[in-house]
């Protein structure tokens, strides 16, 4: 317990210190001279595809700028909202996706069908998801802070909103897990694979940095392609980091338990590596936020100042991510805990080959199987 206790106190000190150096948009940015396209895959997203693609036609600042969407094989009205929507602007094309081929994960390979038809003319390429809404600013922010830092790719992450008893609990973990672990000074600089936080919900790379890198081909067979991708570029040698999108993007995720459940078990087994970096994460985890906890809970003054520690680091990540710290923070450790069961339940169905979303089967039995056809985001 003593060790979990200090262990606790460090990490919070540590996420102080990244709260205070993010890299966040200005308040009112320049207008940019940028050519971008904005590039949004979607598969059944009937439900949510209206305020994102609203969003994106009511972006200012940025007058040289495309949307691309692409319907990846949708069951539902996608395409009729979106050609609905957009009402025949001129700035929005609206594709159909190639059928999947051997090799290739379903949103690695609508990505790239994204990227191969943007522009000729754009420089900057900014992928965004169907349960993102931008501000209206939030693109030439965006393109701000790329300008800015030098950098090759920024992931403004987004507000996420949680309003379920379920998402409370577990989504305020996405921005808390690199906020707390992953140290964003030395990230944004390294080369290195295991120093990397990307968010595909609201990623903005540049385009000849992206090609260099091998667009998401090379990332075809990554179920988290968004880090797969950030890493592909420093391995071309380029950086990139994630930032603060708080201000400028929102996103609900999930809407119920069961979206939930099964959205972080499709992909939450990708996420260490193998079993034993799952176990080690996990088991490393609850020594810091779980058993302080339960010694406090029996009057240990020790446990109780880790249990302190970690609801601060909540407190702090939710000040910084534009979340809800009062009372969710105070259920740091059952959040802890659940991510553990979700942990266990991913590689469970992954062995079992039995993980599903959206009525497909979800299977990565080997490098190149390609049953995995859309993925939504992941944590």
């Amino acid at each position: 317990m003593l060790w979990g206790t200090v262990g606790a106190v460090a990490l919070t000190a540590h996420t102080i210190g990244n709260a205070r150096r993010l890299r966040r948009p200005p308040t009112h940015p320049p207008e940019s001279p940028v050519r971008v396209s904005v590039l949004l895959p979607l598969r059944d997203e009937e439900h949510r595809v209206e305020p994102c693609l609203r969003a994106l036609l009511g972006q200012r600042g940025v007058p040289g700028y495309e949307i691309v969407v692409l319907d990846d094989g949708s069951t539902d009205r996608t395409a009729d909202v979106v050609r609905r929507v957009a009402g025949g602007d001129p700035r929005v094309r609206l594709l159909t996706g190639a059928p999947l081929p051997p090799g290739w994960l379903g949103k690695p390979h609508a990505c790239q069908q994204l990227a191969d038809a943007a522009a000729p003319a754009s420089d900057v390429l900014i992928f965004v998801d169907a349960d993102v809404v931008l501000a209206p600013d939030a693109v030439a922010a965006a393109l701000a802070v790329l300008d800015e830092s030098g950098l090759d790719l920024i992931s403004p992450y987004p507000r996420q909103i949680a309003l379920g008893a379920a998402e409370r609990l577990v989504q305020p973990l996405l921005q808390w897990s690199w906020l707390t672990t992953l140290p964003l000074g030395v990230a944004e600089r390294s080369p290195k694979p295991s120093l990397t936080a990307a968010n595909g919900q609201f990623l903005v790379v540049k385009r000849a940095r992206y090609r260099a890198a091998g667009g998401h081909s090379a990332v075809r067979t990554d179920v988290l392609e968004d880090i797969g991708l950030l890493r592909a570029v420093k391995r071309a040698g380029g950086r990139g980091i994630v930032a603060d999108g708080s201000t400028i993007a929102e996103c609900r995720m999930y809407e119920s338990w069961p979206e939930l459940r099964d959205g972080y078990s499709k992909s939450l087994w990708a996420a260490f590596g193998s079993p034993a970096g799952a176990v080690a994460t996990v088991g490393f985890l609850s020594l810091l936020y779980v058993v302080p906890a339960v010694a406090a809970l029996r009057g240990s003054r020790l446990g109780l100042l880790g249990y302190a520690a970690g609801v601060a680091g909540r407190v702090v990540t939710a000040r910084t991510s534009g979340g809800r710290a009062w009372p969710d923070a105070l259920a740091h450790p059952a959040s802890i805990a659940t991510l553990g069961w979700l942990t266990f339940r991913s590689w469970r169905e992954h062995r079992r080959g039995a993980l599903r979303w959206k009525g497909r089967l979800v299977t990565l039995d080997e490098p190149g199987d390609s049953r995995l056809v859309h993925p939504h985001e992941h944590p």
